[in-house]
């Protein structure tokens, strides 16, 4: 089974506690060429939910997405975080403590949520639903719980999404890139959607990396699962090849491919 939607790796290992997650998220913090910042334009596309608005997130992580939107929060909204894993659960409730809101956090595996039928206005799912071992059935549960006017809101990346990291890492790595061939992208995502969802839009953010720190690159790769097995030399291969670029160059450039798919019940 790909470690990408084994449920005890991720839970256990890859996100039992925000480390790796934290690791990623810096260097798109750092070195994003769209200043105007991933998270605010994701909540840009929530601000058409009613100010009294149910909000269920799916696979919150460490609730970045709330902290950085704090300010933004109508009064009105419920909000209801959940993950399957306790730890990120913790992050998330120790990032958000401080915006005394009254928010719930719960855990959840998106193939069956605990709510009645027709419960939430919105679902978000932001980078997660390809950890899921029975998407069609994570589907089904979401429908389930939106009410008739209800959407979801899915967040993913596109297959060019770090293509060169997943390159240079297979030149280390005697041509194996890991397992990152996701099963839910901005390419195929739409179609496994309209299963349960007969209108689906997709809109993708702009953005790319222009990094300056080889150090934050390779925390980003040892983050990740598809490729945690490369080994100390490999690794120290990589490092090289990476300075040598930057000294050349000035800067290392990694492509971004990330978007949204919005689906109404």
């Amino acid at each position: 089974m790909s470690k990408l939607i084994d449920q005890a790796y991720l839970t256990l290992i890859q996100y039992k506690d925000s480390g790796n997650l934290n690791a990623r998220l810096a260097i798109h913090q750092r070195f994003s060429t769209n200043s105007y910042g991933w998270f605010n334009w994701l909540f840009d596309q929530l601000i058409e939910l009613p100010a009294n608005a149910n909000v269920l997130e799916l696979g919150c992580g460490n609730g970045e997405l709330w902290k950085e939107s704090a300010s933004r929060i109508p009064a009105g909204w419920a909000l209801t975080l959940t993950d399957l894993s306790d730890g990120m659960l913790d992050a998330a409730w120790r990032n958000l403590i401080v915006i005394k809101r009254g928010i719930k956090f719960e855990q959840v595996d998106v193939q069956f949520i605990p709510y009645a039928d027709k419960t939430f206005d919105a679902v978000i799912a932001n980078y997660m639903l390809y950890h899921v071992p029975d998407r069609q059935k994570a589907f089904s549960e979401i429908r389930r719980v939106l009410k008739d006017d209800g959407v979801l809101f899915a967040a993913t990346s596109g297959v060019d999404h770090l293509r060169e990291m997943y390159q240079w890492v297979a030149r280390v790595n005697g041509g194996k890139t890991g397992e990152f061939s996701l099963q839910f992208t901005l390419e195929n995502g739409k179609d496994q959607l309209q299963e349960y969802f007969p209108r689906v839009e997709l809109s993708r953010y702009p953005d790319g990396l222009r990094v300056t720190d080889v150090d934050i690159i390779l925390a980003y790769i040892r983050s990740m699962a598809s490729v945690d097995t490369l080994s100390a030399e490999e690794m120290k291969r990589l490092e090289v090849e990476l300075r040598e670029k930057l000294t050349k160059d000035g800067v290392i450039q990694i492509s971004k491919d990330a978007g949204l798919f919005r689906a109404m019940k």
